[in-house]
């Protein structure tokens, strides 16, 4: 199958700290907007799942900082799925500098539940949302 380009983030001032350093917190965010780019490539956008009635909360997150990032860097976020149940998906993150040195790696678990709070199983009731997520776990390896 074809490889998802990763997404790139580049740092903005406001995202740093009064050292000049990339604030810890933006790379939770910069996980999200790189999770939803892939989602959106994969034809899952999140206005198309929330129409399907499926949101998918954050339920934990990992990050290991390795080198700082600063005002103007670019970071290309490089993401896969690495385990997808019925009922839980996680994914892992590598974030690269423009010198392709790994600044942090990353994961995030979510489970799928309905916009009313109900647990969503997607293996039976999208079992085609399922299938490509699925499929994607067995793809690659960061």
């Amino acid at each position: 199958m074809e490889e998802i380009t990763p997404y790139i983030h580049k740092v903005q001032y406001y995202e740093t700290d009064r050292m000049g350093i990339t604030h810890h917190s933006n790379y939770i965010r910069f996980m999200e907007e790189a999770r939803i780019d892939y989602l959106t490539k994969l034809g899952y956008e999140y206005a198309k799942l929330e129409k399907m009635g499926i949101v998918s909360p954050v339920t934990k997150v990992e990050c290991q900082y390795k080198v700082p990032t600063t005002f103007s860097d670019e970071i290309r976020i490089y993401i896969l799925v690495e385990e997808c149940s019925g009922i839980r998906m996680r994914f892992r993150y590598k974030m690269l500098n423009q010198r392709s040195v790994v600044v942090c790696t990353a994961t995030s678990e979510h489970c799928f539940i309905t916009q009313e709070g109900k647990i969503v199983r997607i293996d039976k009731d999208f079992p085609e949302f399922y299938g490509t997520l699925k499929a994607k776990t067995e793809e690659h390896s960061l």
